[in-house]
């Protein structure tokens, strides 16, 4: 029997579900079972053998349905192989500066539960899924729709984690 993977998620507007569906698919792939799922719909882990939790970053943090996953189920977790997946807009550069700050993304999630895994890959927007008030703050300050994701690094990321129980 295959193991079966979560591959949890929170997003915004998509593009984290995106991400989570391609993972999966690698994972599949692998010869893992896969299961797409968010966050908020996820009850218990007892089905699963390991998970790979991903979110999007507003405000310089996962989102807070993320983290609550996280710290509802933080024992559980604590005894699975995990890996995370931040997808964002900001500090996408390779100084010191931009890793410190996505870091910074997850450090209330680290602190709860170390994961064997993690990666940051740009994101993708598209003001015409956000709220109002975010598309308003996004025509002041001129951004404009971008897709920055690079599926060969996702997909060689998902290729490459190690999902089975390797520390104690």
């Amino acid at each position: 029997m295959n193991p079966t993977v979560l591959v949890a998620y929170a997003t915004r507007c998509g593009s984290t579900l995106e991400v989570a569906q391609a993972v999966a698919q690698d994972l599949k792939a692998r010869g893992y079972a896969a299961v797409v799922c968010a966050v908020d719909k996820v009850g218990k882990l007892s089905a699963y053998q390991a998970v790979v939790l991903g979110s999007s970053v507003r405000f310089g943090r996962w989102l807070p349905e993320a983290v609550g996953f996280v710290r509802r189920l933080q024992a559980e977790l604590k005894r699975l192989p995990t890996a995370f997946f931040t997808v964002h807009m900001q500090n996408l550069g390779a100084d010191a500066a931009s890793r410190k700050n996505r870091l910074a993304y997850i450090d209330p999630v680290r602190a709860m539960v170390r994961p064997g895994a993690e990666a940051f890959f740009a994101g993708k927007l598209d003001t015409r899924r956000l709220s109002l008030g975010a598309r308003m703050l996004c025509k002041l300050m001129k951004t404009a729709n971008q897709d920055l994701r690079d599926w060969s690094a996702i997909h060689a990321w998902a290729q490459g984690i190690v999902l089975s129980r390797t520390k104690s």
